[in-house]
């Protein structure tokens, strides 16, 4: 296999790790392994990571499954994909009524209800850092979310201190294009979904997208521009309240 998109994005992500300080020493770090792309590539390029710092990191993993959301994922891989690269692989389940509080879409509800399951993870295990797989397109995507929907300028950072320090969430692919990742998972071969998320092609994320991709076809340069913007704010010059 001709491994050099593994390598460059390897190293990109050790430029990222560097940069923003998202590793250091004697971390113990939990990955949100959903059974998507970008979720394993994380996990292989932290484990190939490993082989690269001067310095020794743990990694475990979670696989959080929501029994009434029908989201399914071929959970003899993943295991067998964890024990090749010598991660302990945490797989967990949980009952929720998607439905109760109509106010709340069902993908906040699932999506609560899975986080809650890996903070709690992260502190059973002593976790000092937890990794997402979430990458450029969708820091990309969130600003807008944000900025449409919630008239705010907020994105996705790449280190989230959280409750007051015990755990810090990073995201290492921040720097990578959806794109490399697509293209890794079929070098790669990583399995799709055996059943999708019933929600997956009804959310604003989803139009949003629609909307980017747009906006990319008409500026060849829209997509690294927009993502530059989110770090070059000048509050002078937006019209602010007195």
């Amino acid at each position: 296999m001709n491994d050099k998109l593994f390598i460059k994005l390897s190293r990109k992500v050790g430029q990222t790790l560097q940069k923003h300080s998202l590793i250091e020493p004697h971390d113990r770090i939990l990955i949100g392994l959903s059974g998507g792309k970008d979720s394993y590539a994380l996990l292989e390029i932290l484990a190939d990571r490993k082989k690269h710092l001067p310095f020794s990191f743990e990694l475990f993993a979670i696989h959080v499954i929501i029994n009434e959301v029908g989201y399914l994922n071929d959970l003899e891989y993943m295991k067998k994909f964890c024990t090749n690269l010598n991660v302990q692989l945490h797989i967990v389940s949980e009952s929720v009524d998607l439905f109760k509080d109509p106010k709340k879409a069902p993908c906040y509800v699932c999506s609560w209800h899975r986080r809650k399951k890996i903070f709690n993870l992260t502190k059973e295990l002593n976790c000092n850092k937890l990794a997402f797989g979430h990458h450029a397109d969708d820091a990309l995507q969130t600003f807008m979310l944000n900025l449409i929907y919630h008239g705010s300028i907020s994105s996705l950072p790449y280190k989230l201190k959280m409750f007051d320090g015990r755990v810090f969430l990073v995201r290492p692919l921040l720097d990578i294009d959806e794109l490399h990742l697509q293209h890794l998972a079929e070098l790669h071969a990583y399995p799709k979904e055996i059943n999708k998320c019933p929600f997956d092609k009804k959310t604003k994320r989803n139009e949003v997208s629609v909307l980017l991709s747009d906006i990319y076809k008409s500026h060849k340069l829209a997509k690294k521009n927009i993502f530059r913007a989110m770090d070059k704010i000048f509050p002078e010059y937006l019209p602010q309240k007195q």
